[in-house]
C-alpha cells in the first residue's frame, strides 16, 4: 500500500512540475507576444538576431506549442493595443522600450 501511495505522489509531483513548466512557457509566449505586438505602436525596430537568440535561449527545442501560443498572444495584444489612451500608450511604450533594451532587441 505504501508503494502505491509513493507512486501516486511521484506521479502527482511529476504532473505538477509539467504543468508549472507549461505555464512558464505560456507566460513566456504572452510576454514576448506583448513585446512583439508593441514594436510598431512604440515606433521601435527590433534586432531580428536578438529575437532569435532570445528564443534559442529561453524556449525548449521540443516545445511545439510555443509558436501557436506566441501567434495567439501577439494577435490578442495587437487588438488590445488599439484601444490604449494616449497616457496608456505612453506608459506602455515606456516600459516596452525598457524591456526591449534589456533583452538586446534595441540599442
Amino acid at each position: 500500500m505504501l508503494i502505491k501511495a509513493g507512486v501516486l505522489v511521484a506521479a502527482a509531483l511529476a504532473a505538477s512540475v509539467a504543468a508549472a513548466q507549461d505555464m512558464k512557457a505560456i507566460a513566456l509566449a504572452n510576454e514576448l507576444g506583448s513585446l512583439l505586438a508593441s514594436e510598431a505602436l512604440c515606433e521601435l525596430s527590433y534586432d531580428q538576431a536578438a529575437i532569435a537568440a532570445f528564443v534559442e535561449k529561453r524556449v525548449k527545442p521540443d516545445d511545439m506549442s510555443f509558436t501557436n501560443n506566441l501567434r495567439m498572444m501577439t494577435g490578442g495584444q495587437e487588438i488590445q493595443l488599439k484601444s490604449l489612451t494616449a497616457s496608456g500608450k505612453t506608459a506602455h511604450c515606456t516600459q516596452i522600450k525598457r524591456v526591449a533594451k534589456s533583452y538586446g532587441f534595441t540599442r
